[in-house]
């Protein structure tokens, strides 16, 4: 199973993902990992991207393709994996298909802005172990300390409403075209991520299955 999530920041994209992972003994690929990986272990790969990260440009998708191509060579990638966070653009999507990597199906976990403001809003991620809890969803038993390490909780700034409307109006402009570019190739499936959790990961194991 070769799988492409697509979704706005705080759709709750990395928890279906993770649940459908264990589920299916998938490897989840975030394209931030990889590059993070790749420039900590010194490789080829690695220190072309570091020049590109150094001098605060983007790094090239040709060479996110390769380093995805190497990292889906890896054995624990045969029973299938999902991708997280790649492609953002039509043309990180084309280029991917030129590669000859082979996707199954693209998930489109899709909310409302009121429901996914609300969900990030209320985010509050510990400084020591970065936990996160909910203040309304999944609230910390003591309001601003973490129920794991006791470590404070905090409001990311990129959590506060002005940053997430910042982040959703990207979204819409750079990766939300991939959803027609997908649906003409038959390959999108769309789930309501407005519901609870479970909902939402019951959906998409029926709509995978």
């Amino acid at each position: 199973m070769k799988l492409i999530f697509l979704g706005a920041p705080g759709v709750g994209k990395g928890t279906i993902a993770k649940r459908v992972v264990k589920k299916y003994g998938l490897v989840q690929i975030s394209t931030g990992d990889l590059l993070r990986e790749a420039v900590k272990r010194g490789t080829e790969l690695g220190h072309k991207a570091k020049k590109f990260m150094d001098a605060g440009d983007l790094v090239p998708d040709d060479l996110i393709i390769d380093m995805l191509k190497e990292r889906l060579s890896h054995d624990d990638c045969s029973k299938g994996f999902i991708l997280d966070g790649f492609p953002r653009t039509i043309p990180q999507a084309e280029a991917l298909e030129n590669s000859g990597v082979v996707i199954d199906k693209v998930l489109e976990l899709a909310a409302s802005h009121d429901v996914i403001i609300q969900r990030l809003s209320g985010r509050r991620t510990c400084t020591q172990c970065q936990a996160i809890f909910h203040i309304t969803n999944m609230p910390s038993k003591q309001e601003g300390v973490c129920d794991k390490c006791n470590g404070e909780l905090i409001q990311r700034d990129d959590d506060r409403p002005e940053a997430i409307q910042n982040r959703l109006q990207i979204y819409e402009t750079q990766t939300k075209p991939l959803v027609e570019f997908y649906t003409a190739k038959d390959m999108l499936i769309s789930i309501d991520a407005g519901k609870s959790v479970d909902k939402v990961f019951k959906d998409t194991i029926e709509a995978l299955e």
